[in-house]
């Protein structure tokens, strides 16, 4: 399988959501009785896959999980959705990452990451998988796996002329500048932007300045989403950004989570840590695209990305809300 080619390839996290809904949040060392609990299957890395598997195209993951229940469900939910699996390692020296969520009625959350397995994908695992890399038309990479295994996978990417997108999430606020070296598209959202470049990121003209910071930082093109007012675009090659506004949908998961408003989701959202609104961003934009991430023509591969998004958060249950 290490000569097959893909679309897409995806190196990051598998996260195992334990999700609990109650009237409210409990108090330290208090029990409460919930209403509903459900377990999904959530990552940001695998959550971007599956969403690019779904839309159609080839994808395999590049991830670790743990030799236990969890792990082995999570294999057989990559191969129901289509998705490559022989770069898929299990370990017994650590856990399947896990999240778990408690979620009242006002839509709050208190949410605790075990990143477990994780945090043990590193360079051997890389170097097994780069006949894929090398073959791949894109590759994909997050942060929630250990960064210099991320930043590892772009460069051999970069290094093999494949296509890199990058989604600093969850940002930290030194992150090291090679990584905008080596991501021909870097894609975050407000409250990472605001983070990365210490701008305030409120609305689309300030979007703007801070996607002119990035860029001069080395990397080709940035996005940055902008939960209901959609998101900016600006190229390396381009004086001034582009606007893909939204469409307007009723929120029910955010951070696989249920939440009463839109508007209180949003608010919520910009400064959560768990934010999960650039995986279907970056996961339909490469499908449009055919995964070759060209953004000449981008209105019409933002304003899809932005319907699958908008869809995404319509349902309930990280990558089980997918679209088809």
């Amino acid at each position: 399988m290490s000569d097959s080619y893909f679309d897409v390839v995806v190196v990051g996290s598998c996260m195992t959501d334990l999700v609990s809904q109650a009237p409210r949040l409990p108090k330290a060392g208090e029990t409460i009785h919930g209403h509903k609990f459900f377990i999904g299957f959530g990552g940001k890395g695998a959550n971007q896959c599956i969403q690019a598997a779904r839309l159609g195209v080839k994808t395999a993951m590049i991830c670790k999980v743990g030799k236990d229940f969890f792990g082995d469900n999570y294999i057989q939910n990559f191969k129901d959705n289509d998705v490559h699996t022989d770069f898929v390692w299990q370990t017994s020296d650590a856990a399947t990452g896990a999240a778990s969520i408690t979620v009242n009625d006002a839509g709050e959350n208190a949410i605790v990451i075990v990143a477990g397995a994780n945090m043990l994908l590193g360079e051997m695992e890389l170097q097994q998988a780069l006949p894929a890399i090398r073959k791949a038309k894109v590759l994909v990479c997050q942060l929630e796996i250990s960064a210099q295994t991320s930043l590892q996978a772009l460069q051999m990417a970069h290094d093999n002329k494949v296509k890199t997108i990058f989604n600093p999430a969850p940002a930290v606020p030194e992150l090291d500048y090679s990584f905008y070296r080596v991501s021909d598209v870097f894609c975050c959202n407000e409250s990472e932007a605001e983070l990365l470049t210490g701008y305030s990121v409120n609305n689309v003209e300030d979007a703007h300045h801070a996607a002119q910071e990035l860029l001069k930082r080395g990397c080709t093109a940035v996005i940055i989403t902008l939960g209901p007012q959609g998101c900016v675009v600006l190229k390396a090659q381009d004086k001034t950004s582009t606007h893909v506004p939204s469409t307007a949908v009723k929120a029910v998961d955010t951070t696989c989570s249920v939440s009463p408003s839109r508007e209180e989701a949003e608010e919520r959202q910009r400064r959560s840590r768990h934010d999960g609104r650039g995986q279907p961003t970056i996961a339909s934009q490469l499908v449009r695209r055919k995964c070759l991430c060209h953004l000449t023509d981008r209105s019409p591969d933002l304003t899809f990305a932005k319907v699958c998004r908008g869809h995404w958060w319509g349902a309930e249950g990280g990558s089980a809300c997918h679209p088809r």
